[in-house]
């Protein structure tokens, strides 16, 4: 309309007649003299709704399957997390029984020992302080560990401190090509110096060419002045290889250490020395071989048959 002033009226009065429409259809309630127009209305526009309806229903729908579907993922990524916690806390009880076996073993160790020990978990491994060979372990200088201080575990002979931390230290392992140790065989006095071959089983060399020595034979440390870095008695290993004595002024011989360095947890370190040598004390128990069975066949010579026996008459 050009003229605003015409279109304006015409608004408030159309505003008007559709006030009193509503406020006649609320006072009619169903007797409602519009209640004809509203059902020719909705003859009319209900095909539309419909319509409208059925294409909107499919988007309602979907939206509707979306919003369940996240619920849905949620409650998987719920269980998920549940069965997670669940196999952690199975694996938490299987570590922590593992641990107090090995701290079990260590306990028997420095006992049969006399050794005083601090404790410890290895915390990590890998090159260090440019050794290649070593583990950092979670005690340091305030649990009063100090360097070159004897590290053992319930089977034996772990290593040495080198380095030390507040909180952690590092230690090298017997493995360690740069790693030496004093020795003494078992029911004996033959000395030696034990050294690290990586993988590889430890190289001794006895200080005695002649020494009698064989395959199975047993080692322990034998100890350094004012017990460091190496106390008395601790097991090495098990001599696995003898060379042949050449006359040499020194015997070689190939150790298996008792540890099993890749699997390292829990370990001692000795910050107290035994009051005397404990020798072979902290050895474990030989195990006796068994017996193998051997079964004797023996062999009778069956009878001739009848007619072989008449034939050779």
């Amino acid at each position: 309309m050009r003229d605003t002033r015409e279109s304006r009226l015409l608004l408030v009065l159309l505003i008007a007649i559709a006030f009193a429409l509503i406020t006649v259809d609320i006072r009619g309630g169903e007797d409602s003299p519009v209640d004809g127009a509203r059902q020719a209305a909705a003859t009319v526009f209900g095909p539309i709704e419909n319509g409208v309806s059925s294409a909107v229903d499919p988007i309602g729908n979907a939206v509707t399957a979306v919003r369940e579907s996240g619920e849905r993922h949620d409650r998987l990524a719920e269980l998920e997390r549940e069965n997670a916690a669940l196999k952690a806390e199975l694996g938490s009880d299987d570590r922590s029984r593992s641990r107090l076996a090995q701290l079990d073993e260590l306990l028997k160790v420095s006992g049969r020992g006399q050794y005083g020990i601090k404790g410890a978990q290895v915390i990590a491994i890998g090159a260090a302080q440019g050794f290649s060979w070593t583990i950092t372990i979670d005690a340091g200088a305030n649990d009063g560990i100090k360097r070159d201080m004897t590290v053992l575990n319930g089977d034996g002979l772990v290593g040495r401190v080198t380095t030390v931390g507040p909180d952690t230290s590092t230690v090298l392992l017997a493995t360690d090509p740069d790693f030496t140790v004093g020795t003494r065989m078992e029911a004996g006095d033959e000395l030696g110096f034990a050294s690290g071959q990586g993988d590889r089983p430890l190289r001794v060399e006895l200080l005695n060419g002649k020494a009698e020595v064989k395959k199975g034979d047993r080692l322990v440390t034998f100890g350094s002045q004012a017990d460091k870095p190496f106390v008395p008695g601790v097991p090495v290993g098990v001599v696995s290889r003898v060379d042949p004595s050449g006359g040499d002024l020194t015997r070689t011989l190939y150790v298996t250490p008792y540890v099993s360095f890749s699997k390292l947890d829990v370990v001692g370190v000795v910050v107290q020395a035994p009051e005397k040598d404990p020798r072979d004390t902290v050895l474990p128990e030989k195990s006796e071989p068994k017996p193998t069975p051997t079964v004797t066949v023996t062999v009778t010579p069956s009878a001739p048959a009848d007619g072989q026996y008449q034939q050779e008459q």
